[in-house]
Parts: C-alpha cells; structure tokens; sequence
C-alpha cells in the first residue's frame, strides 16, 4: 500500500510533458508508477510517451488518450480511476507543467507516514521560476486566507491544488473522484475542501516543486487576452458551488469577491462589457449547478478512452 501513482494530465503541451516526466523519472522514492493521462493531444504526445519513456522507464507507465479533452477536471477523474483500478495505495496528482525535485515525492511520504498520516491530502510547496511561491498554488487555511509566504513547515490547510497533491486510497474509496462538470478550473479546491470537512489537509513545506506558469499572476479575468476569455465561465461558475457549499458565510465572501473583481474591470480593462458579461452569467448558471460526485463504486471512465 506504499506504491504511488503519479497521474500526470497533459493537452497539446509535449515539451512541458517532457521536463515533467525527465523530473518525475529521477524521483528517488522507489515505489512509484507513472500514468499520462492524455486529453486528446494532437501535438505529437503519444509518440514522445511511447518512444520515449514507455520502453526505457525507470518505473511503470502506462500511457491514456482519453480520445477528447476532458479538461482538467475530467482529465484527473479519468486518471484516478485508472490509479484506483491499479491497486496503488497513494494518488499524486501532477498538472504537465509541474516540474518535482528528486526528494519532491519522498518528503511527501516522509509526512504521510509519519505526522501527517491521519491527513485528508498532502500538498507540496509549490515554486515560480524565480523562486518565489507560485501565487494560483497557495494552500488555503480558510475559504478566506491561504498560508503565509513563509511558512516552511507542515501546517493544515483546507484546500489545495493538483500540482503536487497527495491523497491516499482510503480516502478516495471514502470520498469518490473530482467532479468531472467542472472541466476545468476549482476542481481541486472542491476535492481538497470536500476531503477536509472530515480530514484537514497538510501543507508538507519540505516537499518543493516548480510550476512552470507564463507569469507568476495566475488567471485573471482583468488582465487576460481576449481569446481567452470566454473560459471564465468555468471560473466563476465553479467557485460559485464552492463557496455556496460554505453556508451563508462563504456567499458573503464570494459575493464581496466578485464585486472587488467587478471594480477592477471597470478600473483596468479593455472590453468591459464583454468580461462583466461573463462572470455574470457564470454566477447565474453557478446558482444553478449541481453536479453529481462520481463514488468509487459508481464511476466508470468514458468508454472511448483507450490505452496504448
């Protein structure tokens, strides 16, 4: 039950994959097996993961194209499924453009299996290029603070993201896999903060990695191009069932969230009415979403998701 599954979610991004699996191949914690869940690429990624790693790997890999892009939501449930079928006692979850340090899985081991073996999840500290925290992976401490810059040690925390996220089997034979509907974006703080009502996370501050983000601001519907836009409806939505699900005080919070984001477009951005538009409508459909959470009983991957 000490055997990892490091899922790794990749789309159309091979040479990111590629530093992530080199790294993920150095890792010094022997008990651990690699599955590249694959949303689709059609940028060369099935051949670079066969020809590449699949007949030299130091460890087990096993490659999946899920035939279509399930987003980063669908692409995690997808994988832990899998992980879950192969009988792994541990799940670490790893976006394409994490990049771990060689100590990266053992020190969250270490944690888990020591101090932190009661934990909901573990999660690593995660770094920018310039060595300062990367700001869209900061555990929170409450729905309203995340942890100080720094904190190095091993605190709880109640949400986290899927770079460098570590839960064990018995937690999701408890607490089932990521919302799929999610597609992208707060998927994860919903997973880590449906695991923690029960079980608080850990913030396991020995375990570094690096996210090799364009810049170091996250997603900002403020500032961000205008092709980009229109995936803010996923934000906004999915957040909105978050903080919903906090009770009256995290309607509050989200609430007074949205209008201080609602200021700053009115302040700095280009094509106002375009971006208001959408994080209005994403609230609205948000009042409505009710997603189902898939069970480990319950659950099965998309029928057209193959294996090479």
């Amino acid at each position: 039950m000490k055997r990892v599954a490091a899922v790794v979610v990749t789309y159309n991004r091979k040479a990111l994959l590629r530093e992530c699996l080199d790294a993920l191949m150095a890792q010094e914690y022997p008990e651990m097996e690699i599955l590249v869940i694959d949303n689709g690429s059609g940028d060369g990624t099935g051949e670079l993961v066969r020809e590449r790693y699949q007949a030299a790997s130091r460890f087990p890999l096993r490659y999946y194209n899920t035939g279509r892009n399930l987003g980063g939501a669908g692409g995690f449930n997808f994988g832990m499924k899998k992980a879950m079928e192969g009988g792994c006692g541990w799940l670490w979850l790893l976006d394409d453009d994490c990049i771990v340090r060689p100590d990266s899985l053992k020190a969250l081991m270490r944690e888990a299996e020591g101090p932190g073996e009661k934990a909901g999840f573990l999660c690593s500290r995660v770094l920018w290029q310039d060595g300062s925290l990367c700001r869209m992976n900061i555990p929170w401490v409450s729905y309203r603070e995340k942890i100080s810059e720094t904190e190095r040690g091993a605190v709880p925390v109640i949400m986290a993201t899927f770079v460098s996220f570590l839960v064990s089997r018995k937690r999701v034979e408890e607490f089932g896999f990521p919302i799929s509907d999610f597609f992208i974006w707060a998927d994860d703080m919903e997973y880590s903060r449906r695991i923690s009502r029960k079980y608080p996370g850990r913030y396991a501050g020995a375990s570094q990695v690096l996210h090799k983000t364009r810049t170091n601001i996250g997603s900002n519907l403020v500032l961000d191009a205008a092709q980009d836009l229109s995936r803010y409806r996923y934000a906004y939505r999915n957040e909105y069932y978050v903080y919903r699900r906090e009770g009256l005080p995290g309607r509050l919070f989200y609430f007074a969230k949205r209008m201080f984001h609602r200021a700053k477009i009115l302040l700095k951005s280009d094509r106002k009415r375009e971006r208001l538009r959408i994080l209005n409508r994403a609230v609205r459909e948000g009042k409505r979403f009710r997603p189902g959470i898939e069970t480990v009983t319950k659950s099965a991957a998309p029928a057209e998701a193959g294996r090479l």
